[in-house]
């Protein structure tokens, strides 16, 4: 079956190609084999709808043009089907292969193959050409998506459609809903994060995915607010999670636990019976990321921190 749909793909491709006047399905009917042998008119008709849809995801540019008797005809003009030649130096080839791999566990995962293989099918050369296979096999990018909001916050920044979702911060007790115009979505340190214009706040703000709740819906109309030409994700982010801090903290952290607040710290004490002491930097969103490791980390000083970590904790469990 799959090669008689990829046979009757081909032969509709060389017809629409071939022809130099708009081609009606009647006439395309009675030039390719697998249309004649068709039951009915019914099934030709859906037959062929399918294979024109499917060609036009493939790429091809499919004309649609009424002659003067009002009959609809198709054809795929050379010049709107022909692509400048592409030429990729090994290093560009390359990047190309490790963003592809990027997208694997995403809906672009089947659009970033698609577009690998035409490029190779041009003359693009492999990765594994392009790169020393023994240097670089240990490079495989990987950007999860576990968030179910991904893909409609995705969707959303590229169609610049406006959304509302119930969003619970880290240290609410109950979500709320906010309307955002979508900007970009970015991930770090294995977290993704929309930024947006937040229309009730009459502000720019940086929601993290894995704290909306309950489903995202559209909303009709324009954005109200200037797209802005760079977006400063990842600077707003390591903001809030102290990444600029310039006052320092003293927490006690149980041994063999917090690996990422052992990477940050500025000293590293053992005081004993399972515990560490680490000097870490403090700025603002410290307190909403110590939270996360839960029992293990207890905070010193300064007092502020331990009173903030103690509210979101009491949050927390209220739940």
């Amino acid at each position: 079956m799959a090669i008689a749909k990829a046979e009757r793909l081909m032969n509709l491709a060389l017809c629409l190609l071939g022809t130099r006047r708009p081609l009606s399905k009647r006439e395309l009917r009675g030039s390719i084999e697998a249309y004649l042998e068709a039951g009915s008119d019914d099934s030709f008709n859906r037959m062929f709808e399918r294979d024109k849809d499917d060609l036009r995801e493939l790429g091809l540019v499919i004309a649609t043009v009424e002659n003067l008797d009002g009959e609809t005809g198709y054809l795929a003009r050379r010049d709107s089907n022909r692509l400048p030649p592409i030429t990729l130096d090994a290093e560009e080839a390359a990047a190309l292969g490790l963003a592809a791999k990027v997208w694997q566990q995403a809906r672009l995962a089947g659009a970033a193959s698609g577009a690998l293989q035409k490029l190779r099918a041009a003359g693009m050369p492999e990765a594994e050409e392009a790169y020393d296979a023994e240097r670089h096999s240990a490079l495989e990018p990987r950007i999860p998506v576990h968030e179910t909001a991904f893909e409609p916050l995705m969707l959303a920044c590229r169609d610049r459609r406006a959304v509302t979702f119930d969003y619970r911060k880290s240290n609410a007790v109950r979500p709320e809903t906010r309307h955002v115009e979508p900007w970009t979505l970015e991930c770090w340190r294995g977290h993704w994060y929309l930024a947006g214009w937040d229309r009730d706040r009459g502000a720019e703000r940086v929601f993290r995915l894995s704290r909306i709740t309950g489903r995202v819906r559209s909303r009709a109309g324009s954005f109200t607010a200037d797209v802005p030409d760079v977006v400063t994700v990842r600077e707003t982010v390591e903001s809030w999670a102290g990444e600029t801090a310039t006052r320092t903290a003293l927490i006690r952290l149980r041994a063999g636990a917090g690996y990422p607040l052992r990477a940050r710290a500025t000293s590293v004490r053992e005081l004993g019976d399972g515990w560490d002491e680490l000097e870490i930097p403090y700025g603002h969103g410290l307190d909403a990321w110590l939270v996360e490791f839960g029992p293990d980390v207890v905070v010193l000083e300064p007092a502020d921190l331990r009173a903030d970590v103690v509210d979101r904790l009491r949050a927390v469990a209220k739940g």
